[in-house]
């Protein structure tokens, strides 16, 4: 038996009371040499949350029904909960008191110290840290002469950051700095900390998006190693091409916006007969030029996914691919991976094949310009376009084919607004309206969706290790809660065990309701996130049986990945060895990218809302009609029309002393019983905003007091 779990067996039985290690040492028989060997076992069963020890240094195994593991929530109230790695299990509440020296996303254990009862949460208290998460902090440096501190941007990291004299390394008040922790907190300290990086001023062009950057630890830089490695592998050879399918003779084009700068799909169609499809979708071989052995491999893996933050891009490829060899540019050769799909008039993939390819795109067309063309809008058009009309006729067809047969089977179709945040010349936002989802969008979308769920049922039954998008079913409380947002605008989903066709059905009769984007958003909120797995199960959001990511190999890991399993499989090259070596590190890489998918969405919302918060500082003053969004126990967020959201804090509410009905969801005056709930019209006016929360204040407005 391997020692680690002669260790765990020790400490499992009745008999075992907690050791010091030098006393599991001696009965164990550990003898000279060893004994380091048989601490770092130790040490690596303490950071996999198997063993812990107390405050007599004397290790004790981890009680499940006692104890917890996870990521610490915190709040700048001084509070936080306990995210259970665990999913079975709740969260945990941690009062500030309990807190020890934890910091917001710490991994920890928690002592349970109370359970849950009668709707509240269970409680408990930290009694160790396995791993700190904010080694470096941004915020903006307080200058008091012979010390300063750092304030953290992050309001869930509620200590201020003490940076004695020797260590502001000729930081200037008020600048945006990034502080190195040295010292953990205690109960009478704060953090110590040495600045390590001057980002500049707030009011400097890039500062502000910058410190997110900083902040996420996104890395924006590549090596020189890969940076080398992408120039080196920037290139066709003619080797190459005689051994893939020669497709540059196909009528193959991209559409994207216009702003785009990597293409990296590209579609062609045809019709075999009056009631056959014959969709190309082409997209770029990245896995040609980016081997696992390479560093620029390693760079892709641990950035996972290219993050888009307004005026840039934190590309997860060098330009050199990304914007160059890997990019699907028009009149040039490009390498790519095509599957050629015959669909028939029902929607249904009758046939397929997939080809390791070289195509030349024809055009490159702008999603507007399509839009335009197919809606019959009279523009002058560009030539390129005006090629290929009938193909796009075609494909407009076959797109509505596609989206009702989704449509029969339950798939959600989350259509509520997205926001465009305009920037000017120096990076300030100068405007903020709703961004369209028009039908060449769409008709992209529609086309990469069926080439995904194609690839994803055809490697499920070659039974060949894969990654999978999956999207597990509701949690039933989250469905419940949305249940009764529902009921208070007449709706309500039907059944216990739902079907995604239920959704499905709220969304269809919201559409073009006031109330639209509100529940869309709230229904988005109840399910679950979608992400990366090694292991298949069906997507729920898209009521599809077989899902992954196969389209995007540019700017996701995942799809660069499948691309290499696919790769080897036409290849012959996928040996019962390297699918043993899969199965062992595809669980991991799918962790990894989809934890990377989240950071990112985290720093794209928080750059959104800074730029909306300060767009809205121009507006300080100004009066809008918006739709109560949510409600809480401290106000209701209050959404524009120009997808601006705003709090209304029960402070800002003058009429009344209002108070937060939890049980039915809704705002309620104690003297005039007036009620607020999600999805009426208020008319607000714009009192403040914070640009380092990243927030926006409203006051309520009744027609007797509004200007």
């Amino acid at each position: 038996m391997p020692i680690k779990e002669k260790i765990i067996e020790l400490m499992s039985t009745k008999e075992y009371k907690p050791m010091l290690k030098e006393e599991l040492v001696f009965v164990f028989g550990i003898r000279g040499k060893e004994e380091k060997d048989f601490y770092k076992i130790l040490n690596s069963l303490e950071k996999e949350g198997l063993i812990v020890r107390n405050k007599d240094d004397r290790y004790i195994l981890i009680n499940n029904e006692y104890m917890a593991i996870g990521r610490i929530e915190a709040n700048e109230r001084g509070y936080g909960f306990l995210i259970p790695e665990d999913k079975s299990k709740e969260d945990i509440f941690i009062a500030p008191e309990n807190m020890g020296s934890a910091m917001h996303n710490d991994l920890v254990i928690v002592n349970i110290i109370k359970r849950a009862s009668a709707g509240k949460k269970a409680e408990g208290e930290v009694i160790k840290i396995l791993e700190r998460a904010n080694i470096n902090v941004i915020g903006t440096f307080e200058d008091n002469g012979n010390y300063g501190f750092v304030i953290p941007d992050n309001n869930k990291i509620f200590y201020d950051i003490f940076i004695p004299k020797s260590a502001k390394n000729n930081a200037k008040n008020g600048q945006k700095v990034v502080a190195k922790i040295t010292k953990w907190p205690d109960w009478h300290k704060n953090p110590e900390g040495i600045i390590t990086e001057i980002s500049g001023y707030m009011n400097e062009k890039g500062t502000d998006i910058l410190s997110i950057i900083k902040e996420y630890n996104l890395p924006d830089k590549f090596s020189d190693e890969a940076k080398k490695e992408a120039k080196r592998v920037a290139k066709i050879h003619d080797d190459e091409i005689k051994n893939r399918v020669d497709l540059r003779d196909l009528v193959i084009f991209t559409i994207d916006g216009k702003d785009a700068k990597d293409f990296d799909d590209a579609v062609s169609i045809e019709m075999l007969n009056e009631d056959t499809f014959r969709l190309g979708v082409h997209i770029a071989d990245v896995s040609h030029y980016v081997k696992p052995s390479m560093q620029l491999d390693r760079e892709a893996l641990l950035r996972g996914n290219s993050v888009y933050l307004l005026d840039r891009v934190i590309p997860m490829l060098p330009e050199e691919l990304s914007n160059g060899i890997c990019s699907l540019n028009p009149n040039v050769d490009r390498l790519t991976m095509s599957v050629i799909m015959d669909i028939d008039r029902d929607g249904k993939v009758k046939d397929h094949k997939i080809y390791k390819s070289i195509i030349n795109s024809k055009a490159r067309l702008v999603y507007d310009d399509v839009s335009d063309l197919i809606e019959g809008v009279e523009r002058e058009y560009p030539t390129e376009l005006l090629l290929v009309e009938q193909e796009l006729k075609i494909m407009m067809e076959l797109m509505n084919i596609l989206k009702d047969r989704r449509e029969k089977r339950g798939s959600i179709d989350f259509d509520f607004p997205e926001s465009y945040i305009e920037l000017d010349e120096n990076g300030k936002a100068v405007d903020v309206r709703k961004l369209e989802r028009r039908v060449a969008n769409r008709m992209i979308e529609e086309f990469m969706l069926v080439t995904n769920e194609t690839i994803a049922e055809r490697f499920f039954w070659l039974d060949i290790p894969f990654i999978y998008r999956i999207h597990e079913e509701p949690d039933p409380k989250k469905v419940e809660a949305f249940n009764k947002v529902l009921y208070n605008f007449g709706y309500s989903l039907k059944g216990k065990d739902l079907h995604p066709k239920e959704f499905q059905r709220i969304s269809k009769e919201i559409k073009g309701k006031k109330e639209e984007a509100l529940i869309s958003n709230l229904l988005l909120r109840t399910l679950q996130k979608a992400r990366y797995s090694a292991e298949y199960e069906m997507h729920f959001g898209l009521a599809a049986k077989y899902y992954t990511h196969f389209t995007s190999p540019i700017r996701r890991y995942a799809d660069l990945q499948i691309h290499r399993i696919i790769s080897d499989f036409l290849n012959l090259k996928l040996t019962p060895k390297k699918e043993k070596k899969l199965r062992e590190i595809l669980p991991e890489i799918a962790d990894h990218i989809s934890a990377t998918e989240r950071l990112a969405d985290e720093a794209e919302r928080d750059v959104d809302d800074l730029k909306k918060a300060e767009y809205m500082s121009s507006k300080i003053g100004e009066e809008y009609y918006g739709l109560i969004s949510s409600v809480t126990n401290f106000g209701m967020f209050v959404q524009l029309e120009n997808t601006v959201e705003g709090l209304v804090h029960f402070s800002n509410m003058i009429d009344d002393y209002y108070y937060f009905d939890e049980e039915n969801y809704q705002i309620i005056g104690e003297m005039t019983k007036k009620i607020y709930r999600v999805g009426d019209e208020v008319k607000i006016r714009v009192i403040g905003t914070d640009l380092i929360k990243k927030t926006i204040d409203f006051e309520l407005l009744t027609e007797e007091i509004a200007i």
